[in-house]
């Protein structure tokens, strides 16, 4: 066979393979699409999953479905999509604090990397945390909290959603900040977390608004103060951290909507345009606001540029804790 012959096969092989790739994007979806939640029911990653499968459900005339795969602090689900077909129907909701974490520590790298593993598609809602105490635990505000636990080294504990989670995070940098010893204890999920603290089993956590808010009517916990740098919009008459003598103190999360790589640009690009105009509508804007929650949309671009600068705040911290982590 002539050379001529073997180039004319070779380009007339990558047209019919971009024409299939292009009829395959404009076809899609045509099933249904799950969107992976690697945390159990009842936090800020399944809400917003929640909320955006829903709308989306709508605008593509398709299901998209929320599976929750938890374990491994977010990373059994995680690495399930990192490791699904490229094909647009297995999505990951992922938290990147918890994955950027994870990425962090010797002691829990995952098995992928988490900074190539991904087509970024867009980001979908961000919310500060919350420290919450049971109503049994005598102290009203962070540092009436912070006299308690000084007088008390490593008797009062604090619940995180597992090892290496912004939850545990959170605690450490309090107790770094505040020259506290608090007991760690990691759960599988904010949900069975805040269900021991509403319970007496542990005596505070560092948790999410949409993990915490609906709880608040028990008169079972306390709302101490806001992680973020400001107020909560949600909550102005409840102080951050930081206002209450803790100076630097912040922390939030941020969650994005996430496929395996090598997603064909047409499905993530058609994806993003949809989250980014559904996060600047009424009902989803409402959805995100009652959970104390913003509702987010970005580009593809934007949304990696986040996922990065996210990997280095929190290979930051994690340096500045490693001796609790690892």
């Amino acid at each position: 066979m002539r050379l001529s012959q073997k180039l004319s096969i070779g380009l007339l092989a990558l047209m019919l393979a971009s024409v299939t790739s292009l009829v395959s994007a404009q076809a899609w979806p045509n099933k249904p699409v799950k969107i992976v939640v690697p945390f159990p029911p009842g936090g800020a990653s399944d809400a917003s999953g929640r909320v955006y499968a829903q709308f989306l459900s709508e605008k593509f005339g398709q299901s998209f479905i929320v599976e929750n795969r938890a374990g491994a602090g977010g990373e059994i689900g995680a690495e399930a999509v990192a490791k699904s077909p490229p094909d647009g129907y297995t999505l990951l909701l992922g938290a990147l604090g918890s994955h950027s974490i994870h990425a962090a520590m010797p002691s829990q790298k995952p098995a992928y990397d988490f900074a190539t593993a991904f087509a970024c598609i867009s980001m979908t809602s961000s919310t500060p945390m919350l420290l919450a105490v049971n109503s049994s635990v005598p102290a009203k505000n962070v540092q009436e909290l912070i006299a308690l636990a000084k007088a008390q080294p490593n008797k009062l504990s604090f619940g995180s959603a597992g090892a290496g989670t912004p939850q545990q995070m959170a605690g450490e940098l309090f107790k770094a900040m505040t020259n506290t010893q608090l007991l760690h204890i990691p759960y599988k999920g904010s949900g069975p977390a805040v269900a021991d603290l509403l319970g007496g089993q542990i005596d505070m956590v560092f948790d999410t608004m949409p993990a915490l808010l609906p709880h608040v009517s028990t008169g079972k916990i306390r709302l101490l103060g806001v992680t973020s740098a400001k107020r909560a919009p949600s909550l102005p008459d409840l102080p951050t951290i930081q206002e209450q003598g803790v100076a630097g103190y912040e922390v939030s999360n941020a969650y994005a909507l996430l496929a395996p790589a090598g997603t064909s640009p047409e499905i993530v690009n058609r994806l993003s345009r949809e989250v980014q105009a559904l996060s600047k509508t009424p009902e989803v804007i409402g959805a995100f606001k009652k959970q104390g929650s913003e509702a987010l949309g970005t580009t593809p671009e934007e949304t990696c540029r986040l996922l990065k600068d996210e990997m280095a705040k929190w290979a930051n911290v994690v340096k500045r804790s490693s001796s609790a982590l690892n």
